[in-house]
């Protein structure tokens, strides 16, 4: 049943909707030419209401509300949507105009407004129907990625196996997976009833099974392409781990010869003993030293992740048996020995 109310509370909504779209703020048009159509396809809107032309009434409150948004507008696109019997999305439309409420200030008709849709919101809920849908595979199994279009608007899969609230009346579901035969269901929903939907779709014996996904643990080594005579290459991460090995050593000699150096100065200055003035070069010679251990610890341990590597690299018909492992303090290897 239609939300309306009677012929002279159009009539008066007709007169506000006019006077309060020519007072709305400027920042709700663009123009002049925009509030002025807007309101002539607002009282266009209110007189198809009253001969109950709804789908009419629909199309010039939406082009008018795009043009001024004011809930004025808003209650009579709310009211032809409930008259065709669009009820959810009527009640979406009364509800955004009680949550956007009207400011301090507005046009006396954007409060009457207000008011109207509160109450009528009330008599569009008890309308709106709902749907339970579920698809499974007329094995029983599940079918992976099914699509399901209603009324051929496409549903999201988070709304399968739930009520999903709709409008009553009648209704076309269609169902479709990759290696299935697509299915449909004819249904009509009461108003203010559920239904439940469910679909069955059969394999298409046309169309090969998809082959299960491969499961991989852990993180393998990149692929080395083979040689030209169709063996696998040899793996690059031996000398990776040679190249860090020598350049823990470069790093070792060359503060280690500073280190040295610096011993020597201050074996010559600190006589008896080193005070505040060689505090400084001390200092140096210690961090120098410190390095130098660190950079031939690298090295070395560069050197066996380098030689462990080469003696496990994989024959011809085998996979990558270990990988490199270089993190804060340490390096190595790790696989199968």
């Amino acid at each position: 049943m239609p939300v309306m109310r009677s012929a002279p509370r159009r009539v008066s909504a007709a007169l506000c909707l006019a006077f309060a779209t020519a007072l709305a703020p400027a920042a709700l048009a663009q123009s002049d030419g925009d509030r002025a159509t807007a309101r002539a396809l607002g009282q266009d809107g209110e007189r198809a209401l009253t001969a109950k032309d709804y789908a009419k009434a629909e199309d010039d409150f939406r082009h008018a509300d795009s043009l001024v948004h004011a809930p004025t507008l808003m209650l009579g696109l709310a009211r032809a949507l409930a008259g065709e019997g669009k009820v959810v999305e009527a009640q979406e439309a009364y509800k955004r105009i009680v949550r956007e409420g009207v400011a301090p200030g507005a046009p006396a008709a954007f409060g009457r407004a207000l008011e109207a849709a509160t109450k009528e919101v009330l008599d569009v809920k008890p309308r709106i129907g709902g749907v339970t849908i579920t698809v499974k595979a007329a094995d029983g199994g599940v079918v992976p990625n099914v699509k399901v279009v209603i009324d051929d608007v496409a549903m999201n899969a988070a709304s399968l196996g739930v009520s999903w609230t709709i409008d009553p009346g009648p209704h076309v579901l269609r169902a479709t997976a990759d290696g299935y035969k697509p299915a449909e269901l004819r249904l009509t929903v009461p108003v203010g009833g559920n239904v439940d939907a469910p679909l069955s779709l059969d394999r298409d014996l046309s169309v090969p099974a998809p082959a299960p996904e491969a499961t991989t643990v852990g993180t393998p080594l990149p692929a080395v392409p083979p040689d030209q005579a169709g063996h696998p290459g040899r793996s690059p991460w031996p000398w990776v781990a040679f190249g860090v090995g020598a350049g823990g050593l470069g790093v070792g000699v060359v503060t280690g010869v500073i280190a040295l150096g610096k011993h020597s100065d201050l074996a010559k200055s600190c006589v008896p003993g080193c005070g505040p003035a060689q505090q400084g070069e001390l200092d140096s010679y210690q961090s120098m030293g410190l390095i130098s251990t660190i950079g031939f610890i690298v090295a070395g341990a560069g050197a066996a992740a380098g030689i462990t590597l080469l003696l496990v690299q994989p024959k011809a018909d085998s996979a990558p048996a270990a990988s490199l492992v270089v993190g804060p303090g340490t390096i190595g290897a790790v696989g199968r020995f």
